[in-house]
């Protein structure tokens, strides 16, 4: 029986307790991560410490897309047409998304690292749910305008 891995899951890293669960790992968080991280060999030897810095990094990464986007209009507009600062505006929402994507996936793959086991639920799992919490805020962020990547929570 294939191991479960909770949705939000990063693709091409095995499941976890699987052959090249770890490496697998590895070679995902180390292509999150800016690349000189590779230089150092500590990061190799315990994928669980390049898990934490990766966590690090990538809140750092939505931090900076959060105050990007606040910020982007007083910064930009003197020197943007509208139609630019929509497509500038655009982008802090997508990669805002995706950064917010790869900070889930990089914390799965970390508590996976430390040992954590996840199981479907009946009722799904409360990484399901948070999902599904958080398609529900992404929607209503949407319909208002909220920055990109943000929650309620």
């Amino acid at each position: 029986m294939a191991a479960y891995v909770p949705p939000g899951w990063p693709a091409g890293v095995h499941p976890p307790g699987s052959e090249g669960f770890e490496e697998t790992a590895l070679t995902w968080l180390l292509d999150v991560v800016p690349p000189d991280y590779r230089l150092h060999g500590v990061l190799r030897r315990h994928p669980v410490a390049l898990a934490t810095l990766a966590r690090h990094h990538v809140a750092a990464c939505v931090q900076g897309a959060r105050e990007g986007y606040r910020t982007a209009r007083a910064e930009l507009g003197s020197h943007l047409p509208p139609s630019g600062m929509d497509a500038v505006l655009a982008a802090y929402r997508t990669e805002g998304g995706r950064l917010v994507e790869t900070a889930r996936a990089v914390d799965l793959v970390e508590r996976a690292l430390r040992g954590e086991v996840f199981t479907p639920q009946l009722a799904g799992t409360q990484d399901e749910r948070h999902d599904g919490k958080r398609r529900r805020d992404d929607a209503r962020d949407r319909r208002s305008g909220t920055r990109p990547g943000s929650t309620s929570r």
